[in-house]
């Protein structure tokens, strides 16, 4: 068996799109819960070695961050190989991963773990707008300038290839510092819907269908490197955007704890704000999705929100309304962390999703937020997602369990161990494993709400959450 199956099965992805990223980890679970499966282990481990995965822990803290850098550095993509790259192909594999059967409705746009529980509560397709190209080059992770010139240097030939596509280069010495020293982050945004996705939504969406554009809003301070080629410097998470740029306290003091000699980032000033790299959306693409429902009859409506963690309190109330009508529980709540997502576990145990975009400060407190403002739960169970450093922001375990206690009754962690947060490797493979022995509930699979109700309450109930349900020219849905 080839190192492709083992990692990921047999829809192994096609080169240049890595396995262990959000895009990806999203569409493999997006689509098992339409074939009606489960979500093990991210997609990324054949049932064989699962059992290795789970005994990582026992190495020492520095032998795991090793490993984690050498696994990401092992699916960069040769620098002199990036204008092999076709981004169609990408695109050729996400549509590869859904059933093909007739749809009411597909979602097409930013990316978004909450995004994930809604197409399962619909029963309808996501695909992605933004895909990662991991690049290898070796660099040290405070050399901002370096990069930013390394990416001038070799972004054309993908740029070429790709004339459909912004390409928004991202470095985060933050919370990817392990990674940065191995890859570059070339994060293209398709500005079409290009061939494969055109002739899926053709083929599935059931005449009069719906449309969904994903719009998320969040914008970042970016460098013009070049006609669709810019650079950003750090992402969502722990720091604010002017902390990478400007510097702060919480910055040096995360530079001295890492050994660096200086306290800050060097970094060219940035040339104005554009949509964030890894969750932002790219407005081109709009045009390409209004032609499409124009020529084929389409129904067209735009989910838009400026913050990727906004989405969450509002999916989670669908569900909760979702279950109310099947005379199902509503109190139980599973928050699932960056890639830790589990749609077909999530309705398989009646527990109600809330997507936290990583582990931070800002993302506990948007939970807590969330928390003080809807009905109480009796049970709030989270997983916790180790990227293997303790970057400046990050929430501790014990943070994250002040927060569970907002629980009437129980709480707790589920497929993580929280003394070992956030270098718990193990917990990429227990975030599964573990939901059956930590929530014992079970309940049949719901049929899929229809889209005429679900349209009927994100047109009703938008003006209580952070998000508009639109039609393409701003009217509400």
């Amino acid at each position: 068996m080839r190192i492709s199956q083992l990692l990921s099965g047999d829809r192994a992805v096609p080169p240049g799109l890595p396995n262990f990223d959000s895009t990806t980890v999203f569409v493999r679970a997006a689509a098992s819960y339409l074939r009606g499966e489960q979500f093990p282990a991210l997609g990324l481990f054949h049932p064989r070695l699962t059992p290795l995965a789970k005994r990582v822990n026992h190495l020492p803290r520095g032998l795991r961050t090793a490993i984690y850098t050498r696994g990401g550095a092992n699916e960069g993509v040769p620098p002199d190989e990036v204008g092999t790259i076709d981004v169609e192909r990408f695109r050729e594999w996400v549509v590869d991963q859904y059933p093909t059967r007739g749809y009411p409705a597909v979602v097409v746009g930013s990316s978004n773990g909450a995004a994930v529980h809604l197409a399962a509560l619909l029963g309808v397709p996501w695909l992605p707008q933004t895909f990662l190209v991991p690049v290898r080059r070796d660099l040290h992770p405070d050399a901002i300038r370096e990069d930013v010139r390394w990416g001038r240097e070799h972004a054309q030939p993908f740029l070429e290839e790709n004339p459909d596509i912004s390409l928004h280069q991202m470095h985060d010495p933050n919370q990817d510092r392990l990674m940065v020293r191995k890859l570059a982050y070339f994060r293209a945004k398709s500005r079409t819907l290009g061939d494969a996705y055109t002739a899926f939504l053709e083929t599935v969406l059931e005449p009069g269908g719906t449309l969904v554009t994903l719009d998320c809003e969040y914008d970042w301070p970016a460098i013009e490197v070049g006609d669709r080629h810019s650079f950003q410097l750090g992402g969502l998470g722990g720091l604010e955007p002017e902390e990478y740029y400007e510097g702060s306290d919480d910055v040096a003091a995360f530079l001295g704890r890492q050994g660096a000699d200086a306290r800050g980032w060097d970094v060219p000033e940035p040339d104005g704000r554009i949509p964030e790299a890894e969750w932002g959306f790219e407005p081109a693409l709009r045009e390409d999705l209004d032609r499409l429902a124009a020529e084929r009859g389409y129904d067209r409506r735009r989910l838009r929100f400026d913050d990727p963690r906004e989405l969450s309190p509002f999916v989670a109330d669908c569900f909760r309304r979702r279950y109310a009508a099947r005379d199902r529980p509503v109190e139980r709540l599973f928050v699932q962390s960056f890639a830790l997502v589990e749609p077909w576990w999530t309705l398989r145990t009646g527990s109600v999703p809330y997507w936290a975009a990583f582990n931070t400060e800002s993302d506990v407190a948007h939970l807590e937020s969330y928390l003080e403002t809807t009905e109480p739960y009796d049970d709030i169970r989270a997983n916790l997602f180790a990227h293997g450093i303790e970057s400046a922001g990050l929430a501790s375990a014990d943070r994250w369990r002040d927060a569970l206690e907002h629980a009437r009754d129980g709480h707790g962690f589920v497929g993580t161990t929280p003394e070992e947060f956030p270098y718990d490797v193990e917990s990429h493979v227990r975030y599964h494993a573990d939901i059956p022995t930590e929530i014992d509930a079970r309940h049949p699979l719901p049929p899929s709400l229809a889209f005429d109700r679900f349209d009927e309450i994100a047109t009703a109930e938008t003006d209580a959450y952070a998000v508009d349900w639109e039609t393409p020219d701003g009217r509400d849905g």
